[in-house]
């Protein structure tokens, strides 16, 4: 049983990623907990040098893991097996919808927001071959799709209570070949024992999809815990365009990464030295830490 802190290696990790990270170590090391890292490296836009740039950081703000890190470019054949089990299990099909198609029925009156009506679903095979004709010309192959047999799926987050949220007839293998997020997290969640999993709250909506296939493939439903965001001021999610936020940038204005740990552990109530045995999921504030990055530059001296 453990818990784990799954980076996409896209760039240097900022505030609000490390917050996430540490609360993710920090919940899992007090319940007694293993606790994994996970490289989400199939994204087009990972890059190797930021593997060892990320796994710095979180070894610097006190973040440590069990075993050898694990990277989702190692298991791809893994993702293949659990695909064609679910081909021949007649679970799913073949999407032809282009990037256009789709932002017009996301925009569709009745809808729910990025649900998909399932309009490929039930075409004949005179349109299927018209589908691939299209994609064809545009040298991509068709996604491929969950066929669900649900509309929407209650599951219980341990900060939020129980929640219900749309499953739609979501995408299991994008039209490149790539497979989608939302089947290799719940692959790799349940192949290596994941019991715990903290992320933040913007992707609560996404996770009823993710419990209906961990039904489907046999796997035990982890617990949830969404956590606040870190905003900027204007109430967007925390990115690296708001200033110096990653280490390297803060480190130019005196911040040592025992400092940003520091005023992470302050930000949730703490005192700044707390250990992860002081971190109680129902006691965090539940409100996003609004960080105006701006101030960060005058240093450390704004922890008091």
């Amino acid at each position: 049983m453990s818990g784990r802190y799954a980076p996409s290696p896209t760039g240097d990790l900022h505030i609000g990623n490390l917050r996430t990270a540490i609360l993710a170590w920090a919940f899992a090391r007090r319940a007694g907990l293993g606790f994994h890292m996970r490289m989400e490296d199939l994204d087009d836009r990972s890059h190797p040098e930021y593997y060892d740039r990320q796994l710095a950081d979180l070894a610097a703000v006190g973040v440590d893991w069990d075993g050898e890190v694990l990277y989702q470019t190692s298991r791809i054949g893994r993702y293949t097996e659990i695909f064609d089990a679910l081909r021949e299990r007649g679970l799913l099909y073949e999407c032809y919808c282009t990037r256009r198609e789709l932002a017009s029925v996301a925009s569709a009156p009745h809808q729910p927001p990025g649900s998909y009506p399932g309009t490929c679903r039930y075409l004949t095979e005179a349109e299927c071959a018209a589908g691939r004709e299209k994609l064809s010309h545009m040298n991509r192959g068709p996604a491929f799709r969950l066929a669900t047999d649900v509309s929407e799926l209650a599951m219980v987050d341990r900060l939020a209570g129980e929640y219900s949220g749309t499953v739609d007839d979501f995408v299991i293998r994008r039209g490149d070949g790539a497979f989608s997020y939302n089947f290799v997290a719940v692959v790799d969640d349940g192949d290596f024992g994941i019991s715990q999993i903290v992320r933040a709250d913007d992707l609560l909506s996404s996770t009823p999809r993710q419990v209906y296939l961990q039904k489907l493939l046999g796997y035990d439903t982890p617990e949830y815990i969404h956590v606040p965001l870190v905003v900027n001021p204007a109430g967007q999610r925390l990115a690296k365009r708001d200033g110096a936020v990653t280490l390297t940038d803060l480190a130019k204005y005196g911040w040592s990464a025992h400092d940003v740990r520091a005023l992470i552990f302050s930000s949730l109530g703490l005192a700044p030295d707390a250990e992860p045995s002081d971190v109680v999921p129902e006691e965090m504030p539940r409100e996003p830490w609004v960080l105006d990055a701006a101030t960060l530059e005058a240093g450390p001296s704004v922890l008091g």
